[in-house]
């Protein structure tokens, strides 16, 4: 096979397009192969144009470069994955202040305030929580939260 040749560069260009392509499709991830499957697609272009080899490369190597660098924020996007700050799930993980204290018996409610918002609460250990103490939103189980104590409220003229 005759590397200097134009011709054989048409080939070897499409071959790779095909190989990128299909190792797009088979590996796991974002977008890791893609570009360079643009940039061997360009190759084929300008080598069925009948483009120089050096110009084949410049072609690959611009193309590839112009995609990876567009796909690249997208692919980190994607694979972060789902997020599950949505609707009521952005609760989870976050501070909330007892305002009526929440009751040791499975099912039983008490109120907390989480932000601006007052919502239903039930303790996740199944241990009393008195008002005034800060509590952890450890999920959303329907339209109360399911939470754990952090601290218990400060009493005034209590030793320290």
């Amino acid at each position: 096979m005759d590397f200097s040749s134009p011709d054989t560069w048409r080939w070897v260009w499409l071959a790779a397009a095909v190989v990128f392509a299909v190792g797009e499709i088979a590996v796991a991830g974002s977008f890791f192969l893609l570009p360079f499957a643009a940039g061997a697609l360009a190759a084929v272009v300008v080598a069925f144009l009948g483009g120089s080899v050096g110009l084949e490369w410049l072609a690959f190597l611009v193309v590839s470069g112009l995609g990876a660098a567009v796909l690249r924020p997208l692919a980190r996007r994607l694979d972060q994955g789902p997020t599950h700050a949505i609707g009521a799930n952005r609760w989870v993980g976050r501070q909330a202040y007892v305002l009526r204290d929440i009751p040791s018996e499975p099912g039983s409610t008490g109120l907390i305030r989480l932000d601006r918002e007052e919502w239903r609460a039930e303790s996740l250990m199944g241990v009393p929580i008195r008002a005034g103490s800060t509590v952890l939103v450890s999920r959303v189980d329907g339209t109360r939260l399911v939470v754990l104590p952090l601290e218990e409220p400060t009493e005034l003229g209590s030793p320290e």
